[in-house]
């Protein structure tokens, strides 16, 4: 473990969780809750982007301190969302990252790859969860809704490709990143202290956009070691 984490891995954990931890004790300075979680947010990345299963773990606990954290500004969207989907998905991914490792490295999964037919069946599923979303949260009177259905979206296809092992797993998260930090910066505007969780997925963006180049990197390396 002392060789596992490279420099570029120790730096972007460490000023993700810096500037987490600074921008709760400067806007928030109450909800520790929501410093824990971005906390084990960020490192569930950092072990995602190496493509090791505990990163996946790690995300079942931040889906479920997440969610608690939504319902407190009625994002009831994003509760339901990963509550309901991301952290039963993440459970699975689990399962499906132990499940295929790659050759006895059970701390790295085996990249893999779906076909057009299956990317167009997941994007058939998106649309249909979208639907059924919307008006589940048009029904309990979501706050912003067109974006709390839109990371739906993204979150759906996000956790199907973690699911399925794809790179572009962590695009699609990326994706759902920028939905989220526009959502909470609407949130912000009539609490400040929900600018620490904006900053919070400012750093998810950047530690998403780490783990498609590693996952990328890791996909070349495999093929070349088969």
């Amino acid at each position: 473990m002392k060789n596992y984490f490279s420099k570029i891995d120790i730096f972007l954990w460490s000023s993700s969780a810096l500037l987490i931890i600074g921008s709760f004790f400067i806007f928030d300075r109450g909800n520790y809750l929501t410093l824990l979680a971005s906390i084990i947010g960020v490192t569930s990345l950092i072990f995602s982007a190496k493509g090791n299963p505990f990163g996946q773990l790690l995300m079942v606990c931040f889906s479920l301190l997440y969610g608690i954290i939504s319902f407190s500004f009625a994002y009831y969207g994003e509760m339901i969302t990963y509550l309901g989907m991301t952290m039963p998905m993440a459970v699975f991914a689990l399962i499906s990252w132990l499940r295929n490792p790659y050759k006895v490295n059970k701390a790295e999964v085996k990249v893999n790859a779906i076909s057009k037919k299956e990317t167009i069946f997941m994007w058939i599923g998106a649309v249909a969860i979208t639907a059924l979303f919307y008006f589940v949260l048009e029904h309990f009177h979501t706050a912003n809704i067109i974006p709390s259905t839109l990371s739906v979206t993204t979150s759906f296809v996000a956790v199907y490709l973690t699911f399925r092992r794809s790179p572009l797993f962590a695009l699609a998260y990326a994706t759902n990143d920028i939905v989220l930090i526009i959502l909470w910066i609407m949130a912000s505007v009539h609490d400040i202290r929900y600018i620490s969780v904006v900053v919070c997925f400012i750093t998810f963006l950047i530690n998403d956009i780490y783990g498609y180049i590693s996952w990328q990197k890791m996909k070349i390396r495999q093929s070349q070691g088969a």
